[in-house]
């Protein structure tokens, strides 16, 4: 098989699909159950070689003006299940890594890091599409990573603000990113 002809060796990245974000939560997404949906069809299928989940955890200790962030979300913070991945992921969580991190960007994790510069492309999926999600695009993005956005596997506050993210990771194709949906994504496999 020529090189050209060969297989992606994609990272599927699920970041952040935890309690809080589900319906009726302090920090509830919209659309979380079509992305909840697709991220569970992408899993299924076995396309991806590496899969690695992250969750936001306060941290102990936080600088500057995530002090006052984690204050403000003191409530959330504290409460394990909350924090705790959804439950369609828990059986996922157990043979999967989950790493936890204290900021927006999932490439502050040093395992995502290693294990997107080898790669071929990062495949983005989670919540929230304007902050954990389009922070962790702008890292890979600057790590030198191609990124496939799944805009129906990834979730935000509103709608409109979730087109607005999209629309922002638009801005770097066709070099840096590609926007697709997770049925795009499966029939390329």
């Amino acid at each position: 098989m020529k090189q050209s002809e060969s297989k992606n060796q994609d990272l599927f990245l699920v970041i952040d699909m935890q309690n809080v974000y589900t319906a009726g939560q302090e920090w509830a997404c919209e659309g979380i159950e079509t992305a909840s949906a697709s991220i569970q069809r992408i899993l299924k299928s076995n396309a991806p070689q590496k899969i690695i989940f992250t969750q936001y955890l306060a941290a102990d200790h936080p600088e500057g003006v995530w002090a006052e962030y984690n204050q403000v979300n003191a409530a959330v913070n504290a409460d394990p299940w909350l924090n705790e991945m959804m439950p369609e992921f828990l059986p996922w969580t157990k043979t999967c890594p989950v790493y936890s991190k204290n900021v927006y960007s999932s490439f502050a994790i040093p395992e995502v890091v290693a294990a997107a510069k080898k790669a071929d492309r990062i495949v983005i999926s989670g919540v929230v599409a304007e902050c954990c999600v389009l922070s962790t695009v702008f890292a890979a993005i600057d790590a030198g990573c191609k990124v496939i956005y799944l805009t129906d596997a990834v979730a935000g506050l509103t709608k409109d603000s979730k087109k607005e993210a999209e629309k922002i990771v638009s801005y770097f194709a066709p070099l840096h990113t590609e926007c697709m949906t997770t049925g795009k994504y499966l029939k390329q496999q």
